[in-house]
């Protein structure tokens, strides 16, 4: 008879029903309101989104017609944001900003096609700051109120307060949950310049700067592309509707969406909407069977509607949901889009006959590279599914999920928390794969320097061993909406030879997947350059710098190791490296960084020109 595993049964009764007070419930799953919480280092950091549902109450005041200016203060970890729009009724304050599945916008009347819609927002924000006081100026009166982590601590009268309108926050993110948070001005102010796109005639002043936009999704384009149009940005508008799109000659499909003022970066139902909507209404204005990837090849546009009470797949609202342009139905975003293009741009392109030229050029160009590589790629395709990727090259994670959440949910939650280290050789990936977190950090390793790529076409992606099995890992062949990994973390060893490598995937990524850097799934792991310890302690120093301050502060003698190589670095010690205090380097891009010219002069045949200009700034490194 099979031996039955018997486990002792944990005892489970009525003192184990626990009912948590007031925004208790938010302080203890904070990750359930505002996703991670983080120090400020990345964008998806949680004080970025406290400041965000702040700034959307906003919003949505200038969207109903209240209020075109918005003050925004930010210094040492404080936040200060004073809208002038109605201001939140003085009567029912207090609850609106400490009372779950509280707040005005349940009222269809008073808020239409606002962003915030389920009464978490400000709560959330009054529950995870330290201190947070709300004041509310309207009909001539104020009242004004303080909070310590969502508890009330004291509560004015109503007062008598002249002609002055609109509501004033400010908050201190409580550092028992960001640890050391520290804002970034770079994060905020692409914050705020995409809500001033998306509301033509809004002033926002961020510690002084103003910002503010004429053209709308026009500007956004214009100040975000990296590379040149090969015609100019067409630009339509209409009521709840506004597309800016055009073409390069870089590979893939770049877009930003938004809803009702709010960035989608993950996207959802409207880009996907526009995305089969516009390739389509180009391939009957031509009137030819051109495959709609080849029409959408090198598109970069941007696409914002209007919705009646969204629905969002989270609270963090990066991707929007719904269906539908209202939640009484009648019209489909998807025939919303559709209808809306097959006039607006048939008209458009019949209206300007050398933009419509130029398009079909880049149509049939990319129709050209794509039969030229067909063969290589369903090779490719068979010998990446052939080749173990499990097992040879890449070792997976488990993608970690709360059991709680819905299945698209799920997905969503596991594939943001997870990431992928690229690595050097079998001694790093080794290393790497001995310290990571199975449920979320997964390895890939590289055989050998990678093939400088620029300049090549897209064929070489394939051609090459290296870059097709680096492409099936990562799920991007056609595209980055299906990248399976959230964060892609370049991982070499800290010498020439770590750079290079570094370099060449940079390239490469920049060449045939510029959207997974502009999206900011793109990183550089940091490791310490200097182990500095003595008898009774270790310091890891990523810098020369930390390296004698850590001399300093050991005295005399300690033993010093300078690491050469990851796989030097043993694994008991690699997981303090890549655990919760990893230190990645983000790898940005913006218009400035002209990239094609940076590709040239970095990675191109300018073999002489480039030497001089390592020479002249050359630093070379002491020896320790």
């Amino acid at each position: 008879m099979e031996e039955l595993n018997i486990t002792k049964i944990v005892d489970y009764g009525d003192s184990n029903i626990i009912t948590l007070e007031g925004l208790e419930h938010v302080r203890r799953r904070p990750g359930m309101y505002i996703g991670k919480l983080g120090d400020g280092s990345h964008v998806d950091d949680g004080i970025y989104v406290l400041l965000k549902e702040v700034l959307d109450n906003c919003i949505d005041e200038y969207r109903m017609g209240a209020g075109k200016m918005i003050d925004v203060r930010i210094s040492d970890g404080h936040v200060e944001v004073r809208d002038y729009g109605r201001g939140i009724p003085l009567g029912k304050m207090i609850d609106a900003v400490s009372i779950m599945n509280t707040g005005g916008k349940y009222d269809s009347k008073a808020f239409k096609k606002s962003v915030g819609l389920n009464g978490v927002g400000l709560k959330a924000v009054n529950a995870l700051s330290s201190s947070f006081v709300v004041e509310s100026f309207r009909d001539g009166q104020s009242r004004r109120a303080e909070f310590i982590q969502g508890k009330l601590l004291n509560d004015s009268d109503i007062l008598d307060n002249g002609n002055e309108r609109g509501t004033y926050l400010y908050f201190i993110p409580d550092e028992t949950l960001f640890t050391g948070y520290k804002y970034q001005d770079e994060f905020i102010e692409t914050m705020l310049r995409n809500y001033a796109y998306l509301n033509t005639g809004l002033i926002i002043n961020f510690n002084g700067k103003k910002i503010h936009s004429k053209n709308g999704l026009l500007d956004l384009l214009n100040e975000n592309m990296t590379s040149d149009p090969l015609y100019p940005i067409i630009h339509l508008k209409d009521e709840d509707i506004e597309i800016a799109f055009t073409h390069s000659d870089q590979y893939g499909e770049e877009y930003y969406s938004f809803v009702n003022g709010q960035h989608t970066t993950q996207g959802g139902t409207h880009q996907s909407a526009f995305r089969e909507a516009v390739a389509r209404t180009i391939k009957e204005f031509y009137s030819k069977n051109h495959e709609l990837t080849d029409i959408r090849n090198g598109i970069i546009a941007a696409v914002a509607i209007s919705v009646e009470e969204p629905i969002f797949e989270s609270q963090t609202k990066t991707k929007l949901g719904s269906r539908d342009m209202s939640p009484t139905g009648g019209l489909s975003v998807n025939k919303f889009i559709s209808d809306f293009l097959k006039k607006e741009l048939d008209n458009f392109l019949h209206r300007n006959s050398e933009t419509s030229g130029i398009l079909l050029q880049k149509i049939q160009d990319s129709e050209k590279e794509r039969k030229a590589i067909a063969g290589i790629t369903k090779l490719a395709r068979e010998r990446a599914k052939k080749v173990n990727l499990h097992n040879k090259k890449l070792r997976d994670c488990r993608f970690h999920y709360n059991e709680s959440l819905t299945k698209d949910e799920k997905k969503n939650e596991a594939i943001q928390g997870s990431c992928i280290f690229i690595t050097e050789g079998d001694s790093a990936s080794g290393s790497i794969t001995k310290s990571r977190d199975v449920n979320t950090q997964a390895v890939f390793s590289l055989r050998g320097k990678p093939l400088n790529s620029y300049g090549l076409t897209k064929k070489i992606v394939y051609e090459n061993e290296e870059f097709n099995l680096l492409q099936a890992a990562l799920n991007i062949e056609d595209g980055i909406d299906s990248l399976r990994y959230n964060k892609v973390i370049v991982a070499t060893d800290a010498d020439v030879d770590g750079m290079h490598i570094r370099l060449l995937l940079i390239t490469f990524f920049l060449q045939f997947f510029p959207d997974l850097i502009k999206k900011g799934h793109v990183y550089i792991l940091q490791t310490p350059l200097f182990r500095v310890r003595n008898k009774k302690e270790t310091i890891y120093c990523y810098s020369e710098e930390e390296r004698m301050a850590a001399m300093a502060k050991l005295g005399v003698n300690p033993e010093i190791t300078r690491f050469k190589g990851l796989g030097e670095i043993s694994p008991d010690e690699f997981v303090h490296f890549i655990g919760k205090d990893i230190r990645l380097d983000q790898v940005t891009l913006k218009k400035e960084d002209a990239v094609q010219d940076l590709l040239s002069f970095y990675m191109g045949k300018n073999t002489s020109e480039r030497q001089n200009f390592i020479i002249e700034n050359l630093v070379v490194e002491e020896d320790v």
